[in-house]
């Protein structure tokens, strides 16, 4: 036995009185232990003999035994009362350190020292009060009779029989008479209360020749001998009518003289010395067994008489009679402890404790032994207790617990030394060293699987009878979740109470355990995750507790793996992980996949829906873009419920969607909108016109100009052309203006969200939130930049075409100045103002600035033949500049000054050419354009290339501006260079 059983500190001696103490008031707690009835492995007798006939023959052969090993009377002194030990020699098992145990009081037995039993209150043989007790000494044929059951009267009647044997077998021992033929011829009828009580004395001993001599005889029986066919007859004779006794009548003879004949056969066929009527098998150990059930108290059948010494010893001395040895006596008293603990409710641990130092013993006998007979017996015993032992520990949960931990081990104990010596005995040959440790490994492996597979089972019904019970209450955790916690509590119960005590048969106990469980919850997950969809609350609650009771595991099976060879690699590789963060995170991707398909099928139809009116709302801005933000805002806060500590990871994944989904909807939203290029007219051919230009006499000087009513800009309407009209593309400035920021405010929500959160990786993600929605954020701002210009140039160049480009400075040049066109200009400056969003406001105005200064160099320097200046018309052109910047500036409640200088510079760079006489410009011209294209002075002047661009010191502005120029050297030198038409 281990140290666990063997060596008991101080400490736990003084409680161990006090856990028997406390049995009974425990009971209620413990699991509930009934009776068992175990078939006794050492077979059945072919005859029928009660277990009381079995004990009086025991009896009987005991006091025979005894009378004949001396001469002295048999009294004895309870060893309890002696002041000094006594010298006698105690059994050979006794001495063995390994078997002793610490007892709450020093037991006076040595046999009770050597198997482990606790000392009981001295006995009382009953009828003594103490005080008689004190007085006078028992014998022990007095103490082996009340042990027995034996009245009286049968008691003396056993004795005055052998004293009648003894004086006709004067001088034999025991072992060479046959004792009941003997005792046949002693004892009369008259020796008995009735006839009834003689004939069953006298049918119990010819029972015993026959299943002595005749039915499980030592030796084999010749079939060529007709002496057991004669003893049969006569014994069946004998049964069916009683038989003469007296010595001279010829039946008795004739039994007598077979009886002696086959008694005294040996293996070899000749005569022995030494009768053989009752140690053939089973009969013996069914004797023997009558005679050791007598070391238990008769008053309390769980308790181990104090005297069991000398029992021990009168009880050897029937050996010779039996053919008992030492290690048949180790084998049966093992089962004769082991079934007294079973028969008796499995209450009093001692009887168990003592069973398993016995079974030590008797696996060193196993290794000597190697007869048939005591190995067929053997096996029988080992098999008996193996198989209620393994009954228990296939299951060892619904029968042990932290209180009776110790009998467990000692169960443990037992079921792997039986299993251990009965291969040791049909292979003794083997080499068993390593064998025999793998062999032990792998059958409290097994236990231990077996036995939390039954509990996770029962946990599992459990759990399913609760929740049905409780269905209609308010939020019940999921089945699998309130599974996983139960489960983690039973794998830590297992951790603390058992595998410490089954780590001495497998060092991984704890391992094998948790690798067990996961292995049964990991089943009963893969079914629920092949049926899972969504990630709703319960699926990722049952996910999360999944997740915990795996970490729960493999952290007990990484501390059991500590000190073991491999490192619990073995253990480790049988648990393949349940993979859960990456089922949450496929699931949450799938999630995120269905909620950005949905948001593209939005943004799809309410672009399709979408009229831009900008008076749908206050704002002024699409409703669409109102829903499609609502939507990705509830996408955001869902993701956020999502019972997961992955957000941070996974975040990115549904941003990027969001980010595209919304950038497709800008994208779309100013695909039709047209560009800077779409309004503005191309340039037309460079011609000239002369001062008497048809045009001169159109407009008389003093008339101002009229804008024809169907010309006037309707702000508000669709264009003819399909394209938007201006009101319109104001709804989408405001719309890509409202989406900014409301990405903006997604981000922080986002970003609060993240810190929030329990992943170690919140803060570096919620870091790099600020590049969230890039691509959506650089096309609002690319939109809004095109749309300001594509507004501008739509209002300028198309809207007010008709008094820009159709009328500024067509005829003469102070009758259509540049009046009408700021008047309706300040209109569309005011709707601007009430419809733009403020934040977007001066980008809008200051862009239609600049296209209204693009417009009117268009109209100086490629504004068609109608077209004509002089020098007199510089400083009308120069006074509707500064008209056309004041209205920008609106006496400061515009835009800034700075703003308004930056963007004039052009316009007022090229001014002062309209102020430059011909000749000056001519040379200017000569100048810069072999600067510019390399022409020599002898060649041609090469015609320089419109490029949309102006600036007084590019060859083609010079050239546009003496082109529009009303003068005759202009004139002549158009036509002399490039052969210019001098008029239309």
């Amino acid at each position: 036995m281990s140290s666990r059983l063997s060596d008991r500190t101080s400490s736990q001696a003084k409680l161990h009185d006090h856990h028997y103490q406390v049995t009974t008031k425990t009971a209620a707690s413990r699991p509930c232990y009934f009776t068992e009835t175990m078939a006794c492995p050492f077979g059945d007798l072919a005859t029928y003999l009660s277990d009381s006939e079995l004990r009086e023959t025991a009896y009987e052969i005991m006091v025979a035994a005894c009378r004949s090993s001396g001469g002295k009377p048999l009294t004895f002194v309870s060893q309890s009362e002696r002041k000094s030990e006594r010298a006698a020699a105690t059994p050979t098992f006794a001495s063995t350190p390994s078997l002793q145990r610490y007892l709450t009081s020093t037991a006076a037995s040595k046999v009770k020292k050597a198997l482990g039993l606790k000392s009981s209150p001295r006995r009382l043989v009953s009828g003594d009060s103490e005080s008689e007790r004190v007085k006078k000494a028992v014998t022990i044929g007095e103490m082996l009779r009340v042990q027995m059951g034996v009245s009286e009267q049968m008691d003396s009647r056993v004795r005055r029989a052998l004293l009648r044997v003894a004086a006709a077998q004067l001088g034999k021992r025991i072992e060479s008479i046959v004792l009941p033929l003997e005792m046949l011829q002693q004892l009369k009828p008259s020796d008995f209360p009735s006839q009834v009580e003689y004939e069953a004395w006298l049918r119990r001993h010819l029972k015993l020749l026959e299943a002595g001599l005749l039915l499980h005889p030592l030796f084999p029986l010749d079939k060529t001998d007709t002496a057991p066919q004669r003893l049969r007859q006569i014994i069946r004779g004998a049964l069916e009518k009683p038989l003469e006794i007296g010595k001279n009548n010829e039946s008795m003879q004739a039994l007598r003289s077979i009886v002696l004949s086959l008694a005294y056969r040996t293996f070899e066929g000749s005569v022995s010395e030494t009768s053989h009527w009752a140690d053939g098998f089973p009969l013996n150990l069914r004797i023997y067994q009558m005679l050791l059930e007598a070391c238990f108290d008769v008053n309390d059948e769980t308790s181990v008489i104090e005297e069991v010494d000398e029992v021990l010893e009168l009880i050897k001395k029937t050996w010779v009679v039996l053919g008992i040895n030492q290690m048949l006596h180790n084998l049966c008293f093992l089962w004769i402890l082991f079934h007294r603990y079973v028969a008796t409710g499995q209450v009093e641990g001692d009887l168990l404790f003592a069973a398993n130092n016995l079974l030590m013993e008797v696996q060193k006998d196993a290794k000597a032994m190697k007869d048939p007979d005591y190995s067929k017996i053997l096996s029988s015993t080992l098999s008996a207790i193996l198989c209620w032992a393994e009954k228990r520990l296939l299951a060892y949960h619904n029968y042990f617990h932290s209180d009776n931990i110790e009998s467990m081990e000692c169960v443990v104990s037992m079921a792997v030394l039986s299993a251990k010596t009965m291969a040791e005995d049909i292979s003794h040959e083997y080499i068993r060293k390593r064998k025999e440790t793998f062999a032990t490994h792998e059958r409290v492996d097994t236990y231990i699987r077996s036995s939390l597979r039954a509990s996770f089972v029962q946990i599992m019904e459990k759990v399913k009878s609760s929740k049905h019970s409780s269905k209609n209450q308010q939020n019940q955790l999921p089945f699998l979740s309130i599974l996983a916690h139960d489960v983690s509590t039973l794998a830590f119960s297992e951790k603390a109470i058992f595998s410490p005590l089954l780590k001495r048969w497998n060092s991984l106990a704890a391992g094998v355990a948790v690798a067990t469980l996961h292995s049964c919850y990991g089943n009963e997950l893969k079914m629920f995750i092949s049926g899972i969809g969504e990630p709703t609350p319960d699926i990722l609650e049952v996910l999360r507790a999944s997740d915990k009771l795996e970490k729960d595991l493999v952290q007990i099976a990484v501390e059991n793996s500590v000190n073991c060879e491999d490192g619990g690699k073995s253990i480790i590789r049988e648990m393949p992980p349940y993979e859960v963060e990456s089922i949450i995170s496929n699931l949450v991707k799938s999630w995120i996949k269905t909620r950005l398909d949905r948001l593209k099928e939005l943004v799809d139809r309410d672009l399709q829906q979408e009229v831009w009116n900008p008076f749908a709302n206050k704002e002024h801005f699409a409703p669409s873009a109102i829903e499609v933000l609502r939507t990705v805002d509830e996408d955001l806060e869902a993701f956020f419920l999502l019972p997961i500590s992955m957000h941070a990871v996974l975040l990115p994944d549904l941003t990027t969607g969001i980010d595209r989904c919304i950038q497709h909807y800008i994208s779309t939203a100013k695909s039709g909108c047209g560009s800077r290029s779409t309004f503005v007219p191309g340039m037309p051919a460079l011609t000239r016109c002369s001062t008497r230009s048809k045009f001169s006499g159109i407009f008389k000087k003093k008339e101002k100009f009229q804008i024809p009513q169907n010309m006037k800009s309707q702000v508000g309407t669709t264009n003819n052309n399909g394209s938007f009209g201006i009101s319109q593309l104001f709804c989408h400035i405001n719309t890509l203006q409202h989406i900014r920021m409301e990405l903006d405010a997604l981000a922080k929500r986002a970003t609060a969200h993240l810190r929030n959160s329990e992943s170690s990786h919140a803060d570096n993600i919620a870091n790099g939130m600020g590049k969230a929605f890039e691509l959506s954020t650089a096309a609002c701002v690319e939109g809004i930049k095109q749309l300001c210009e594509t507004t501008a140039y739509k209002v300028v160049f198309h809207d007010l075409s008709h008094v820009l480009l159709d009328g500024l400075y067509v005829g003469e040049v102070s009758s259509s100045r540049i009046e009408p066109f700021l008047q309706e200009l300040e209109h569309y400056l005011e709707v601007i103002s009430l419809t733009v969003h403020e934040r977007v406001r001066t980008r809008v105005i200051t862009e239609v600035m600049k296209a209204s200064f693009d417009g009117l160099l268009h109209v100086l320097l490629a504004g068609g033949p109608a077209r004509a200046f002089g020098l007199q018309d510089y400083e009308t052109i120069a006074d509707d500049f500064m008209s056309l910047c004041d209205l920008f500036w609106s006496n400061g409640d515009g835009l800034p000054a700075e703003l308004i200088e930056k963007f004039s510079t052009t316009v007022k760079a090229i001014l002062p050419l309209f102020h430059t006489d011909s000749d000056s410009l001519i040379e200017q011209f000569k100048y810069m354009t072999p600067e510019t294209y390399g022409s020599s002075a002898k060649s041609k002047l090469p015609f320089p290339p419109t490029s949309g661009q102006w600036s007084p010191t590019k060859p083609n502005t010079l050239l546009r501006v003496l082109c529009y120029r009303n003068d005759e050297t202009a004139t002549k030198f158009l036509k002399k260079t490039y052969n210019l038409p001098k008029k239309l």
